[in-house]
């Protein structure tokens, strides 16, 4: 039994305000009172203390904010309340409209206008006071327990003034300023990057390891009371906005920039106001949202299926901004192709600084008129992947010069050759090109391929720089000791790279066919061809007639095929990772047919599996996966923080259905 003294306890209970006190200055309000070091000097003495003394413990400490244990899996929740999407609207005109239909049923409504951060929705649950339970969005019904990760959000309170029980909703983000950081931090360590703060918020809150949750900073406003008692008297609030300042008063941090309009053209006016302010946040917006404020409004306009009948989401078009190509690189792919890319002057574009952009080809470049020196616009497609637009040649001054493409390889030296078939496409057909065999390893050992964890472009060169391996199937003959002194590596990274490489040889034949790199060969075309012939030798003897006879599979496709494994040096390559130990046999046969002849795309982040998870049980029962929505596709299983496949299916009319939806079709 512990012998706490009245003044350790009271110590420990005296830090603990301070503490709550200072962070809710300074990540609510941004009005720091102390300085880091002092703030620092009382968590350590607090750590210390909860340390010597751990019947002290409390679950609403400011020292929980670093994060606990590791969990095996996140827990379903079941929302008490709804946790709805927005129906959006692309202009003015159509948010005219919506408020026309809020006229025919409303006498003189107001709206709350509110920037639409650009994030991971989850709902807070508190208990008599106490911050109890946090979980994603999920499919709005069900989502994920990650109370453990949202500890970690200082901006969340974990106590509140007043014992009382309800449940918010909030908008975790990533700030501008910890993803720049991190980065960079992740650039200087050979790893890849993230793509932008939304995917790297969602990324971040769904780490089983709190402890990484932890280092990622990531911050909330919250902008929705979902239920429960605001008042201690059990008072009904009147109004939304009624409700923000109450929570406000709480230390929730609650939206910026909000306003109540009356009518379509103040909410206009206050869209224009945020929209121009944009760039100068510290956070990601993709838009505002436009809803009645008085609750019992809200209740006269009802609910629809899956959105409310009372608000909507005016979404900002992509954002394009303008800048200099200075300069234009060309790289060479992993099957020969030279792409140019265009090296711009640093501008901020949805989210992240762009400083390069890629061109496609000679043809792309030439039909937008696009000359070295120009200023150019430039925009992120799907708000990941950055394109020039198109070139500004008003902005000309005379100092602008077209582009030549090399007649040379960059890499290698070899002559370039113009592919008809593939319109502009240049390519090196020097097949021991370098840049073509360190892209094919990279290629080879990537997440949807064979799945090599730690095996990215800096150690892939690291052993092609020291002679430890000419093609892929040296990876399966490399050592932890052949690699262990090599740069950024060491005896524990050179041991998991050896037992990741080790793992990846039963991936299976439809992995192991896309990972081999052929032309017009993705993952369902890989697929497709390990469930027709089962075998890689079966596979290797494939000819024309059997292969265009494949759903989906033409001419090119199949004579892609059929080249590949022409070569000698591809067929002995297939033999040497097949005495190896590769596993070289379909490992994915359908077990069912119940989703056979439909095409799904998946986007998001689903509530309760990944979506490899996902794809894996959409293809046992005899679906197919594609990585794009097309007029083909039959539905879109649609996450949280879906982006550009989402809008994408909802232009074309493909139907679009949550995980919940795809588990029912699955279990009929």
């Amino acid at each position: 039994m512990e012998n706490i003294s009245a003044q350790i306890i009271e110590r420990v209970k005296r830090l603990r305000e301070e503490l709550t006190y200072h962070s809710e200055r300074y990540y609510v309000y941004d009005s720091p009172e102390i300085s880091d070091y002092e703030y620092d000097m009382m968590y350590s003495e607090l750590v210390k203390l909860e340390a010597e003394y751990p019947s002290l413990y409390d679950p609403t400490s400011p020292t929980v904010r670093v994060g606990g244990r590791a969990l095996d899996k996140f827990e379903k929740h079941v929302h008490t309340y709804r946790m709805d999407s927005l129906a959006d609207v692309f202009s003015f005109d159509e948010l005219e409209d919506f408020c026309g239909k809020v006229d025919d049923r409303i006498s003189e409504p107001t709206y709350s206008v509110e920037p639409k951060i650009d994030g991971l929705s989850v709902s807070l649950i508190y208990e008599n006071g106490v911050f109890a339970k946090g979980a994603t969005r999920g499919d709005g019904v069900v989502g994920e327990d990650v109370t453990q990760n949202l500890r970690t959000v200082y901006s969340i309170p974990l106590s509140l003034p007043e014992p009382l029980s309800l449940t918010v909703r909030g908008e975790v983000y990533m700030p501008r300023a910890v993803f720049e950081r991190i980065n960079a931090e992740r650039e200087a360590a050979g790893q890849a990057l993230m793509a932008n703060p939304r995917n790297a918020a969602a990324g971040s809150l769904r780490q089983l390891d709190s402890k990484i949750t932890a280092k990622r900073k990531l911050d909330i406003f919250v902008f929705n009371f979902q239920g429960g008692d605001l008042y201690m008297d059990g008072r009904t609030p009147e109004s939304h906005t009624e409700t923000l300042d109450r929570l406000a008063e709480l230390g929730f941090k609650v939206l910026p920039m909000r306003t109540v309009a009356h009518g379509a053209a103040e909410a206009e006016a206050h869209i224009e106001l945020i929209g121009g302010r944009r760039d100068d946040l510290a956070y990601d917006i993709d838009g505002v949202v436009i809803k009645l404020d008085r609750l019992a409004d809200r209740a006269v306009m009802g609910e629809g299926t899956n959105t409310p009948k009372w608000a909507v989401a005016y979404k900002f078009p992509p954002e394009e901004k303008q800048t200099v190509l200075e300069d234009i690189t060309v790289a060479v792919g992993r099957t020969g192709v030279l792409t140019p890319t265009a090296v711009l002057s640093p501008v901020r574009l949805a989210g992240t600084t762009v400083s390069r952009a890629t061109l496609h080809n000679l043809d792309f470049i030439n039909k937008r008129d696009i000359m070295l020196g120009d200023t150019v616009v430039v925009r992120k497609a799907g708000d990941i992947i950055p394109e020039v637009v198109c070139a500004v040649p008003e902005k000309r001054t005379g100092a602008a010069r077209r582009f030549v493409m090399p007649d040379r390889c960059p890499s290698c030296g070899e002559p370039v050759f113009y592919d008809e078939s593939e319109g502009a496409a240049a390519r090196c057909t020097n097949g021991a090109c370098p840049a073509q065999l360190s892209r094919s390893i990279e290629h080879f050992a990537s997440k949807n391929a064979m799945n090599i964890d730690g095996l990215g472009p800096q150690i892939v060169e690291l052993l092609l720089k020291n002679e430890l391996i000419k093609d892929v199937s040296d990876l399966y003959t490399l050592k932890a000791e052949d690699i262990a002194s090599l740069d950024r590596m060491g005896d524990k990274s050179a041991a998991n790279l050896i037992a990741a490489i080790e793992n990846s040889k039963s991936a299976g034949l439809e992995r192991l066919v896309y990972a081999l790199g052929i032309r017009n060969i993705g993952e369902v075309a890989a697929t497709a061809l390990a469930a027709r012939y089962k075998t890689l030798d079966a596979l290797i003897g494939a000819t024309k007639e059997e292969l265009c006879a494949i759903e989906d599979f033409g001419e090119i496709t199949a004579d892609c095929v059929v080249n590949f494994f022409s070569h000698g040096q591809n067929v002995e390559l297939c033999r040497k990772l097949t005495e190896l130990g590769l596993v070289t046999e379909a490992v994915a046969a359908p077990t069912g047919d119940k989703l056979a002849g439909l095409t799904f795309v998946l986007t998001g982040t689903l509530p309760t599996m990944s979506r490899d998870e996902a794809a894996s049980l959409i293809k046992a029962a005899g679906g197919k996966v594609s990585g794009s929505v097309s007029s083909k596709t039959s539905y879109v299983v649609a996450g949280d923080a879906a982006g550009s496949k989402l809008t994408k299916a909802q232009s074309l009319g493909v139907a679009i259905i949550d995980e919940n939806k795809l588990l029912e079709m699955l279990n009929n």
